[in-house]
């Protein structure tokens, strides 16, 4: 049978992940603090990685970032290898970082100029996301004068900017209260699916996780590995109304609580 104009489908194991992990193990000198750990984020998803306090998620995100170079163990973005290169994701700290000297639109335009845009196209290219991001009408504003969730959101559109193919978050919602949380998790899911990043975030917050996260992992031990991984595409156990929701929230306890 002649198969030479035969379209093939693709399945989902022929799409090159967004970002893959292969075997990482990484730590400090001759501390070892993760261990053997793999993962694939896929282009829209949003995984959160969850476990006690100094577990090693930090260090994880360290590994990814080419902050530190893994021991062992691969990175690729798109298929590339960048294992222990700078200036491939977006990582977003705790703290939003802004300069408090300079206005919404400098401050979200400063990858652009690291990135060798100049100061003119920079801003311009700025000014250009502003309202994706719902940031328009505060260009020319300080950081002192927005509320925490913009300044949030001015945070994420400078990280957008600096790659907009993978972002990584350490506890971006954390300093929030619970109204602005609740604002924010709305507003970051659909722009996560409207310009189609994917995001790796750490939480404590396992409400937090339950709701944004399409992946759950969650760390154990030291060195630290991947003990439990959870599936949350179906969208309906990310309403805290669901029972699925409750039941998913005492398993992920009671495993972080076993660790």
């Amino acid at each position: 049978m002649n198969t030479s104009n035969k379209q093939l489908i693709k399945t989902p194991y022929d799409i090159i992940p967004q970002l893959e992990l292969k075997n990482i193990t990484a730590g400090y000198e001759d501390k070892i603090v993760i261990e053997n750990i793999s993962l694939i984020l896929q282009k829209g998803e949003i995984i959160s990685l969850i476990g006690k306090s100094g577990i090693g998620k930090s260090t994880l995100l360290n590994a990814i970032s080419g902050l530190i170079e893994p021991k062992e163990g691969k990175v690729y973005l798109m298929g590339k290898d960048i294992t222990g290169t700078t200036g491939n994701v977006s990582y977003m700290l705790q703290k939003d970082l802004l300069l408090p000297f300079k206005t919404v639109l400098d401050n979200i335009a400063m990858p652009l100029i690291i990135k060798g845009k100049t100061k003119k196209e920079a801003r311009e290219l700025a000014k250009n996301s502003l309202a994706e991001f719902g940031l328009d009408g505060y260009e020319k504003k300080y950081p002192s004068s927005l509320s925490g969730g913009m300044k949030q959101r001015a945070a994420l559109l400078r990280s957008y900017l600096f790659s907009k193919d993978v972002i990584m978050l350490d506890e971006p919602f954390s300093s929030l209260d619970y109204i602005t949380k609740l604002k924010m998790y709305a507003w970051f899911t659909d722009m996560v699916s409207r310009l189609g990043i994917s995001a790796i975030f750490i939480t404590h917050d396992i409400q937090e996780a339950l709701t944004l996260s399409d992946k759950i992992y969650l760390l154990y031990g030291k060195p630290a590995h991947i003990k439990f991984a959870m599936d949350m595409s179906d969208k309906s156990t990310k309403d805290p109304l669901n029972p699925k929701f409750a039941k998913n929230k005492k398993i992920l306890l009671d495993m972080i609580e076993e660790s």
